[in-house]
């Protein structure tokens, strides 16, 4: 069944929570759609919501009015087991800090996944993910053995080895330095491309933002157009 045109969809998202000093309103009636193949950003302040967005986008937290559809399905319509099965081989995620578990190594890493959704073909898979993006050589590595953009590239190997439709990215090249993150910017977009899956990420990085085919910048719990 071919995946809808819009992969990704929030009509009148709201996110309200409630702490020691009272409610805090991070989102606010915020509607966006994103097409198949589309990449975004999204820009904001540290604490605007941005990546409190990204986890109702993609079905890992709860939002408190409104809905979110994802790959042609209603969020709010499946119980945990159902956003998890709909996640697995559909989406895929990037985060800042890697998220890779350190007794295993990159091939382990990122083979686990596809092994746990019963991916066909997981190992081959899992070796051409590494090879995409220039890891054959370290796949028997543990994390704590690779540098922080060898870490970031097995996370983003990880990330596409399922073939998804959407991507998520949660400040990709966050914690590298110029060089490697330029080179992490290339190998999403790139892999993006390969793939026609939407991209879609949270980034302070301006060289990133530009790349992408839209421009968005959370703001008072809503999003507004920079492109």
């Amino acid at each position: 069944m071919s995946e809808p045109r819009t992969v990704s969809q929030a009509i009148g998202l709201g996110k309200h929570v409630n702490g020691p000093a009272g409610g805090l309103t991070i989102l606010d009636g915020l509607d966006l759609e994103i097409g198949a193949g589309e990449a975004v950003a999204i820009l904001g302040a540290s604490g605007s919501g941005k990546s409190t967005l990204l986890s109702l986008l993609a079905g890992l937290d709860e939002a408190t009015a409104g809905e979110v559809w994802l790959c042609g399905r209603r969020i709010a319509d499946l119980d945990e087991d159902g956003r998890s099965e709909l996640r697995g081989g559909r989406v895929g995620f990037v985060f800042q800090n890697f998220q890779l578990l350190p007794t295993l190594t990159a091939r382990e890493n990122v083979l686990l996944p596809l092994e746990l959704t019963g991916t066909e073909g997981a190992a081959e898979r899992a070796d051409a993910a590494l090879e995409r993006v220039g890891l054959t050589a370290r796949a028997g590595h543990y994390p704590r053995q690779l540098s922080g953009g060898e870490q970031q590239r097995v996370a983003i190997a990880r990330a596409y080895a399922p073939r998804p439709s959407v991507l998520f990215a949660d400040e990709p090249t966050g914690n590298l330095d110029q060089q490697t993150g330029e080179q992490i910017i290339e190998l999403l977009l790139e892999l993006r491309e390969a793939a026609d899956a939407a991209l879609i990420l949270v980034t302070h990085d301006p060289r990133l933002a530009e790349r992408c085919d839209r421009r968005l910048r959370m703001r008072d719990g809503r999003l507004e157009s920079l492109t």
